[in-house]
């Protein structure tokens, strides 16, 4: 059955298409560039927060009462003075949060890479405001997570092998500390839960991502092992005592889908670093990162947030227990209960955000944090004041983006701008890092306006493909559409007709496999006067998203 959905938030209309059984939900359940995810309950809602790297504002807060309805509700890293994405790449910044909640208080920690490293954060609001970072030296690593056990509270995560000496490639190790809550402070050495993985034999790689619970007077340790590419999965230890021995599950992994044929149709591949969480009907829940490839092995989506059920058996939780392969709809595990105002994150969904509302709606996002307001919303419009900053440097530039969150979609915005020099461009950009984009711009080329396609090269940018635009009209509506493998790129002068700027272009550039990094595509709405101060602004009415992929229809 096919349900049509009519939602408005403020400025944004959401229009949600999912085909699926009422008694059913899609995965991903938060598309696109939402990866690592992590998950706790408090009261009746549920609140889970995803990585974002070197994108401002960092760590977005979701909130959920049926784990299938999801509004973002803040970010943890909203305030420049929190935390420095200055000079840091694309896929560096912020790895691997946890959010937990314990005795009204609700935490996140989490990796600055590249800079301080391990930090906490608190707040007794999901929403916000959080607080400043409290550092934490002595978390010699990544993926912090926090464990509390009774009136005492633990912080565990991926480290250095023993002695720092690796075996092999991709030996690591996970070690404990304990952690004073109240002061946010380590308080004792740490001490090795696993070395290696499941059997060091084997020589296991990058065990990481890791989570404990507690059940039935057993300690469960779960984490990542194997990479984030197909040989993904999550893997289950047991002890009975906090500091181990953790015993691995002979029949690990927990979840995977690396022996599952790569060539399947609409694969979801790539699974793991999973985080799960009982619910109010005592049955337990997984959300973790998957992707979803078009020819095998390309995505640009990045990684993405899924949720499948956990059963256990003999002691040990078993994620996706009824399929070999991770499904598109599974049985919606809780009563349906709609966050107001919620924006739709699964299946196939369109909105528009018509600039209509005094502040950036909460999907919006920044490359690294702005140090001064370059934006501006005033009479239903977004003005963008050109930057000399550039999306291939490593300050923020004049960049504001959502993620591309279908590998068969649309982005459409229209723009007023007036080019006064060939540095000055602005328009529509897909960009993964800053050696992999395509800038769709008006700009001046030969004294005269145009339209041109400009793709990322070593060199800076080269020019693909360029059109005249006669009398450099105020209005200009322009388009990239993303059908898998290929891009394309339209332009309209009237406001009705559209014209081909360039078809076909490889979008592969753009996936993970060839660009590589932890994140996906954005569509972002950009200017820059390339290295030259610049008075100019551009004028942005309307951003328009719509996505449609095979499994959803």
């Amino acid at each position: 059955m096919k349900k049509i959905l009519f939602i408005t938030a403020f400025s944004c209309c959401f229009t949600i298409l999912i085909s699926q059984n009422n008694n059913q939900y899609s995965n991903p359940i938060i598309a696109g560039f939402y990866p690592d995810p992590s998950i706790c309950k408090s009261n009746n809602a549920y609140y889970l927060v995803n990585s974002t790297f070197s994108y401002f504002p960092g760590l977005p807060i979701f909130k959920s009462y049926d784990l299938v309805h999801w509004k973002q509700i803040g970010n943890v890293i909203e305030r420049a003075s929190q935390m420095n994405f200055d000079s840091a790449g694309v896929s560096r910044g912020l790895f691997a949060p946890t959010i937990r909640f314990h005795d009204g208080i609700f935490y996140v920690t989490c990796t600055l890479v590249d800079g301080n490293g391990n930090f906490v954060v608190t707040s007794t609001n999901p929403s916000g405001p959080w607080s400043n970072p409290v550092w934490l030296p002595e978390v010699d690593g990544i993926d912090p997570s926090l464990f509390f056990d009774g009136d005492k509270a633990y912080i565990i995560y991926n480290s250095i092998p023993p002695d720092n000496k690796s075996f092999y490639n991709g030996h690591r190790t996970i070690r404990i500390n304990e952690f004073d809550a109240k002061n946010l402070k380590i308080i004792s050495t740490n001490r090795i839960l696993v070395n290696g993985g499941t059997d060091i034999s084997k020589k296991p790689s990058w065990i990481e991502g890791p989570h404990l619970i507690k059940k039935d007077g057993n300690y469960i340790l779960y984490a990542a092992q194997g990479g984030t590419g197909f040989d993904h999965s999550e893997v289950a230890f047991k002890s009975n005592s906090i500091f181990g021995p953790f015993i691995p599950y002979e029949k690990n992994p927990i979840l995977t889908q690396k022996n599952v044929d790569r060539n399947r149709k609409y694969p979801i591949t790539s699974t793991g670093h999973a985080d799960l969480v009982e619910t109010e009907n005592g049955k337990w829940e997984a959300v973790f990162l998957g992707c979803r490839p078009y020819e095998t092995d390309f995505y640009n989506t990045g990684r993405e947030t899924f949720l499948a059920p956990v059963e256990w058996k003999d002691g040990w939780p078993i994620i996706n227990p009824k399929f070999e392969t991770v499904q598109y709809h599974y049985a919606i595990p809780l009563p349906i209960t709609k966050i107001k105002n919620g924006e739709n994150y699964a299946g196939n969904f369109s909105y528009k955000d018509n600039f209509k509302s005094k502040k950036l709606q909460k999907g919006w996002l920044f490359l690294r944090a702005p140090k001064t307001k370059w934006y501006n919303l005033l009479n239903n419009e977004l003005s963008i004041h050109l930057q000399p900053q550039t999306c291939f440097g490593k300050i923020n530039p004049a960049l504001i983006a959502r993620r591309q969150q279908h590998l068969n979609c649309t982005a459409i915005t229209t723009i007023s701008f007036n080019a006064k020099s060939e540095n000055e461009k602005a328009g529509l950009l897909i960009f993964q890092n800053e050696e992999h984009y395509y800038f769709l711009a008006q700009s001046i080329q030969n004294n005269n306006p145009c339209i041109q396609l400009l793709k990322s090269s070593t060199q800076g940018e080269e020019l693909i493909a360029s059109s005249p635009i006669i009398l450099n009209p105020k209005n200009i509506e322009l388009k990239i559409e993303a059908k898998e493998g290929t891009y394309a790129f339209y332009f309209s002068v009237n406001n009705k007709d559209w014209k081909i700027l360039a078809e076909n272009i490889d979008a592969k550039f753009l996936s993970t496999k060839v660009a590589s990094g932890f994140v996906g595509s954005i569509f972002a709405l950009y200017g820059t006067s390339n290295g030259i101060e610049s008075s100019n602004s551009a004028y942005f009415r309307e951003f328009q998203y719509t996505g449609n992929d095979k499994p959803y229809e």
